[in-house]
């Protein structure tokens, strides 16, 4: 199966959108990145359907958030996670995570110790300790005031294509992940415009969601099986992601040559 079910399911108190591909294998979760969506997950997923049953959430705007007080926090992530889980049934999944779905994954062995059965985590953000005893103003977020003032107004997507492609996020990304960002990431509104489907609001309360809880006490405690995967290009000095692997009982830090953070999106087979 290459398309997977777009569903949603009622957990608790809100309504979260997901993807499913309905394979015969054992579960396995894909989490996204801040500001993306499950559908960047789709050249992979549709690789490893016949061996898993697989579903990717999409975390953006499924809470009303204010970015001005606290945002969306990542621990509320991971109980809505957890609480996904439960309601379609998936006991220890395989878990892969990227950046900010890598932290969520991290973080729901805080409410269940033995969530998972292996783990991916593609550069998680486990940022240093002394930043999660720090109060942060939206201003003072290094990336949540500058996601506020991005651009969000397309006449028609041969514009988005050419202001993606003049971006040098999107230098290195693979030419299917573009499509499907441009597909999937892009949406009408109803005046007809096209917008980003993870709004900068939503997203820049995702970060600041980021700083609600300091994972690394609980990196100890992750007895299962975790690769933790760094792109070669990526910033070393802000995440040591070696350093974060050697905290797990049974972790283990691999370089993804030739890639920088999105590796995904850069290299979706995962060559190193």
């Amino acid at each position: 199966m290459e398309t997977p079910q777009n569903l949603s399911a009622f957990i608790g108190d809100t309504e979260l959108q997901y993807l499913l591909y309905d394979g015969p294998g054992p579960p396995l979760v894909l989490v996204h990145a801040t500001g993306f969506n499950p559908w960047q997950w789709h050249p992979i997923a549709r690789e490893l359907v016949g061996d898993y049953k697989i579903v990717a959430p999409f975390f953006c705007d499924h809470r009303n958030t204010n970015p001005e007080k606290g945002g969306l926090r990542w621990p509320i992530l991971a109980n809505d996670l957890v609480a996904l889980c439960r309601h379609l049934e998936v006991e220890k999944p395989f878990m892969v995570g990227h950046s900010m779905g890598a932290s969520v994954c991290i973080l729901t062995h805080g409410i269940v110790p033995d969530m998972a059965q292996k783990m991916i985590l593609i550069e998680p953000i486990v940022l240093p300790d002394y930043l999660y005893k720090q109060e942060t103003s939206l201003d003072a977020h290094p990336l949540a005031g500058k996601v506020l003032r991005r651009r969000n107004q397309w006449k028609d997507y041969q514009e988005v294509e050419s202001y993606l492609r003049s971006k040098p996020l999107f230098d290195d990304w693979d030419e299917e992940m573009l499509q499907i960002y441009m597909e999937h990431g892009i949406s009408e509104n109803s005046r007809s415009e096209l917008e980003l489907t993870c709004s900068p609001q939503g997203e820049a309360a995702l970060f600041m969601g980021s700083l609600a809880r300091d994972p690394w006490p609980l990196l100890p405690n992750i007895h299962c099986p975790v690769l933790v995967l760094e792109g070669e290009k990526s910033d070393r000095v802000r995440l040591n992601q070696a350093q974060i692997a050697a905290r797990f009982p049974n972790g283990k830090h691999q370089l993804i040559r030739d890639a920088g953070h999105l590796i995904p999106m850069e290299k979706p087979m995962m060559q190193n």
